[in-house]
């Protein structure tokens, strides 16, 4: 079988994208060769500051998110930024910050492109947060999801 089927094709990912202001997204993005990057404190806290700096700067709405050791699943609102350069931006200063203040880490911190799920108004909101902050309890990270230091959600 042809090795070129199962290349990286995170430009597949963009074909159909639609980005819009007011909807809300769920956003997956993953650590490059999925190190477990964020197993380090002082590297989640960095993300995580970005992140609250994109909601803070009205840039999104972040209605709930979880950091796993190697991937991020965060839902917004989108304000006035499109999904690609929402990506851009908090992908692109994490891995400024979390390289400058490691000594051990240099080079790429995330995986090319990120998955993205634009939710219906029908969807409940309040649910999905919760789906997404379960993800330490279903990959048995913790065995109560206050034990988990790395999520929020505008309702739970």
């Amino acid at each position: 079988m042809d090795s070129s089927l199962f290349a990286h094709r995170s430009h597949a990912l963009r074909l159909g994208r639609f980005s819009e202001s007011g909807c809300a997204y769920l956003l997956t993005a993953v650590t490059h060769e999925r190190l477990p990057v964020f197993n380090d404190w002082q590297a989640a806290r960095l993300l995580i500051a970005e992140m609250r700096d994109a909601h803070e700067s009205k840039t999104v709405e972040s209605l709930a998110w979880v950091l796993m050791p190697d991937h991020l699943h965060w839902l917004v609102v989108l304000r006035d930024i499109p999904l690609h350069a929402l990506m851009q931006r908090i992908k692109s200063r994490s891995a400024i910050a979390i390289n400058k203040a490691s000594n051990a880490r240099s080079g790429k911190l995330w995986q090319k492109g990120f998955h993205d799920r634009a939710l219906r108004q029908e969807e409940d909101l309040p649910s999905v947060a919760r789906y997404i902050v379960a993800n330490p309890l279903r990959a048995g990270l913790v065995k109560r999801l206050g034990d988990y230091p790395f999520w929020d959600a505008t309702w739970l």
